[in-house]
């Protein structure tokens, strides 16, 4: 199910004449990759590089900031235009295409602050974090330690970022048209980067936009609101409200109040909400007690909540069961369809086709259907380019990663560009169901593994290195096929939007590792007591030295369970595909099903929220809740998006929350 925003034109146009003007507005790929949209790209790259940095040192947790991208890309370029106006220099129209592909170019360059492993598998190669994990403690050895440098990270970051942007990039039509996956971040940043550059006769879009604007102003307030009660660490507040009851919000049952979540039911397709709320009933609500209820059997009861021996090694490794079931599904049904049309058995087309006798609403529906298909398709991306692109930089990636680090023989490192393909459909599939890009998840595959196969002589730093490389590849596919998704909604050129993630890949290679380093050298990094705790270096460091041990360090009855839930994961997929349409649209997801496995129940019950307010709203007036409802959903996520941005600066200044609302029992 696709979300569908009028295009930006009169309404009193007709089918012909809309195709016309829209045709006339978009300017070539070229022309929309401007000098001053890249400068525009440096300066605010460096800033989110900054503002992901100090969230990923402090909390772990970084939300989308796509909307926050777009909105400050056009408000810097608007404010350029308009000072060079005053002076009397000619400004060149400033085009939603140009909006999107620096709002493209800002992603890639702060994407690689988080997916380069900088506050996870990075840093827990270093000195500090080995000394945290103990140098008594079983499998860390002072020989699997490799500090920070400047130079090595670098180059690192060069020959490993661009393959994740040759991987899947065959598949854009896949995703995008036949798939119709709503990357509802990527579509709330496209609503948003419409509504700035709509037609001023636009009575709909003048309604949309004041409808986004108002939502915006809510969701911004309120979540300004929240943070005055979060107290220090954010463990206060709103977003830890026991609304459904202590007992529930042990299990991380309950309504957080966050406006991103409840945008995303409104935004994301019912089927995907029920998934995922049913994913957190089997998990929250009944496999982890009951795993639980054997702690001392099946695994040691006084572990850890992030030991991979303990209740954590179920929560991860089942919810990649699912994942893995449903994305490698998914990718052979895929190849099955495309070696079927390769070999001109199937003739359908992919364009849809007016029909004369329907009414103008369909047909304009239509026709806006077919004006963004043709655009998307229009300058494209060879596969022949794609594929020798990734060949050559892997064989470059094969050669130079063993010199950084040694114990990842090359054979390795071939292995991991072999199978990482995979695993970046799997995450771009499952970003595109939920928005939710679980990266470190197989990051944590790809350490595990590798720590496994190279043993006691290396592992740990082959295994964090391999996550590294791994995380770096599933992040910048995911990240690129939302930004198709943005790219296709604002009728940008799909090789505009690629070239744009190269140049933001380049300047992040060099940006996200220089503002890292002035973080490393400022404060203490890794320390318990310090504001820059970075909580996942242990975590990953304790993950890579039980992975040198073996699956079978892993708990009682674990792989068991995810063979058992990876077969289902086929079985149900298996099921939609034979089924009769009235029947397969009530089979839940599995790939939606395995978020909250992982993260909590709370997400799922504010996205199943935001969709009962959308099936009441359907019910009660459809006309309405079809027209308004992308842009209550954008309003929310763009609100919620926005304020991360000032919220990250009062952090950075250390400035705490002056108040910690807190419930609990009343005796």
């Amino acid at each position: 199910m696709e979300i569908l925003e009028p295009l930006l034109v009169e309404s009193q146009n007709t089918s012909r004449d809309v195709e016309f003007e829209i045709a006339e507005e978009i300017p070539p790929w070229k022309d929309q990759i401007t000098v001053r949209g890249l400068v525009v790209s440096l300066m605010l790259g460096t800033i989110f590089c900054i503002i992901v940095h100090k969230l990923n040192l402090t909390v772990g947790l970084i939300p989308s900031l796509n909307v926050a991208a777009g909105l400050l890309g056009f408000f810097f370029v608007k404010s350029w235009a308009g000072l060079l106006s005053k002076f009397g220099f000619s400004v060149s129209p400033f085009t939603r295409q140009e909006n999107t592909v620096i709002q493209t170019c800002i992603v890639a360059c702060y994407g690689l602050a988080y997916s380069g492993g900088f506050g996870s598998s990075m840093i827990a190669m270093d000195e500090r974090t080995y000394k945290l994990v103990g140098v008594d403690y079983p499998g860390n050895r002072m020989e699997d330690v490799k500090n920070p440098a400047l130079g090595w990270m670098i180059g690192f970051m060069f020959v490993v970022s661009f393959l994740g942007l040759f991987s899947l990039v065959p598949l854009r039509k896949v995703m995008i048209m036949d798939y119709k996956l709503t990357y509802p971040s990527g579509t709330a940043t496209a609503m948003l980067i419409n509504s700035f550059h709509a037609s001023k006769g636009a009575e709909l879009v003048g309604k949309q936009v004041h409808c986004l604007g108002k939502y915006l102003s809510i969701s911004f307030c309120w979540s300004c609101f929240k943070w005055f009660f979060s107290g220090i660490g954010g463990s206060c507040g709103f977003d830890n409200f026991p609304s459904l009851g202590l007992q529930a919000f042990k299990e991380t049952f309950y309504f957080d109040f966050n406006p991103t979540y409840v945008g995303c039911g409104l935004i994301c397709p019912h089927i995907v909400n029920c998934s995922v709320l049913l994913g957190a009933i089997i998990s929250w609500g009944f496999l982890w007690p009951f795993i639980s209820k054997h702690a001392g059997d099946w695994y040691p009861d006084n572990l850890g909540a992030n030991d991979f021996k303990g209740l954590y090694g179920y929560k991860v490794f089942i919810a990649i069961s699912l994942i893995l079931g449903d994305g490698l599904y998914s990718l052979i049904k895929i190849i099955a369809v495309t070696m079927k049309e390769m070999c001109g058995k199937s003739t359908k087309q992919n364009l849809p086709i007016i029909n004369e006798t329907q009414d103008y609403e369909s047909s304009r529906l239509l026709m806006e259907q077919r004006t963004k298909d043709e655009v998307f398709l229009k300058d494209r991306i060879p596969s022949w380019f794609a594929a020798s692109g990734y060949v050559g930089l892997a064989a470059i990636s094969t050669a130079t990663i063993p010199i950084i680090f040694p114990p990842l023989k090359w054979y390795l490192v071939l292995g991991s560009y072999i199978i990482t393909p995979a695993l970046a459909f799997c995450n771009s599939y499952g970003t595109g169901l939920t928005d939710c890009s679980l990266v470190s998840t197989y990051g944590k595959i790809g350490l595990f593994i590798f720590a496994s196969l190279v043993g006691s002589k290396g592992g740990v730093i082959a295994g964090l290195a391999a996550s590294g490389v791994m995380m770096t590849i599933v992040a910048t596919s995911a990240d690129l096929m939302q930004d198709f998704k943005t790219g296709y909604l604002t009728l940008s050129s799909a090789r505009s939007m690629f070239v744009s993630q190269l140049i933001g890949t380049a300047m992040g290679c060099v940006i996200a590792p220089l503002t890292f380093w002035l973080f490393w050298c400022a404060f203490e990094i890794g320390d318990p007591d310090g504001p820059y705790k970075a909580p996942y270096a242990v975590i990953f460091r304790e993950m890579a030295v039980l992975g040198v041990e073996g699956f079978s360090e892993l708990p009682k009855h674990c792989l068991a369970i995810c063979s058992g839930f990876f077969v289902w994961a086929l079985v149900v997929n298996l099921a939609r595909d034979v089924s009769p349409t009235k029947l397969s649209r009530f089979i839940p997801l599995p790939m939606a099903m395995a978020i909250p496995f992982y993260i909590g129940a709370y997400f799922a019950i504010d996205m199943f929220f935001g969709t009962v307010i959308l099936y009441i709203w359907e019910q009660v007036n459809g006309k309405d809740a079809k027209d308004y409802a992308g842009a209550v959903a954008s309003g929310l996520i763009c609100g919620d998006g926005i304020w991360t941005i000032p919220s990250a600066i009062l952090s950075i200044f250390r400035v705490e929350p002056p108040i910690c609302m807190y419930f609990g029992p009343s005796s």
